[in-house]
């Protein structure tokens, strides 16, 4: 009777010891999944430099410099003005015509979002190390043949920015390593939820820039069964994101100017 007792919790401490082994594996790997992505997309060249590039006629600017960043966008409104908006750790400012416009503080957020939304995006994967960022790996699948790795990613409110409350969910290649695929739901203008499709993939100044073609579902899915939908065909495109003239350049490239 003890020899059985004994045999079956060795089993429980066993199973037990699997169990978290499991667990742990799991979060470990979702990290080392991003990080692969990150290396595969650009490494430490994200960490300092400026990337510039324009979107859909309005032109966009991301400096970097080791946590510092001025990111900024500008264009010519409808009433033939140019507005720069410049969105850095400090804050947000806007200037129409080269002088400084006061704003309420609603549409400082408005616009301040907006601006980090398409850096945010055009630098991906790189911002998946963010403090704020909560990393979970949800499992494998095949899409278009392909092996990937699919990782569920939410944010802590703290430092999570205006959008702290979206979920995303990435599929990154399980050989090549690279973001091919991602699905987000989002709060703004009453919520909803987009995947995308990275085409036209290229390296320039060593990091990779993707375009997107942009999908939305008229079903209500889970994120994560988004690659299914796109399997089936049952996706219906919302828009083409292209970004043109990108460049890259290096710090000291700003310094000697």
């Amino acid at each position: 009777m003890r020899t059985h007792q004994k045999s079956v919790l060795l089993y429980l401490f066993v199973l037990l010891l699997t169990l978290t082994s499991c667990q742990s594996d799991q979060q470990h790997n979702a990290q080392q999944i991003v990080d692969a992505a990150i290396e595969a997309h650009g490494g430490n060249r994200y960490e300092q430099g400026i990337v510039t590039f324009k979107l859909r006629d309005r032109q966009y600017r991301a400096l970097r410099d080791n946590g510092a960043f001025v990111y900024s966008r500008t264009f010519t409104d409808s009433t033939g003005q140019r507005v720069h908006d410049v969105l850095r750790n400090s804050g947000f400012t806007r200037t129409v015509d080269e002088v400084e416009v006061q704003l309420p503080e609603e549409k400082q957020k408005a616009y301040s979002a907006s601006v980090n939304s398409v850096i945010y995006f055009a630098l991906l994967p790189y911002f998946l190390n963010d403090a704020a960022v909560q990393k979970e790996y949800i499992g494998e699948a095949r899409v278009k043949g392909e092996p990937y790795h699919k990782v569920n990613v939410t944010f802590a409110q703290e430092g999570g920015g205006e959008g702290y409350q979206d979920v995303y969910v990435y599929w990154f290649h399980q050989q090549r390593h690279t973001m091919d695929y991602l699905a987000y739901s989002f709060q703004e203008d009453g919520g909803g939820t987009r995947f995308r499709e990275a085409i036209n993939p290229r390296a320039i100044g060593g990091i990779r820039f993707q375009d997107y073609m942009n999908y939305t579902s008229k079903e209500t899915l889970p994120l994560e069964r988004y690659d299914e939908a796109l399997e089936a065909g049952s996706l219906e495109k919302v828009s083409d994101i292209v970004l043109e003239e990108v460049e890259v350049r290096g710090l000291s490239e700003l310094e000697s100017q």
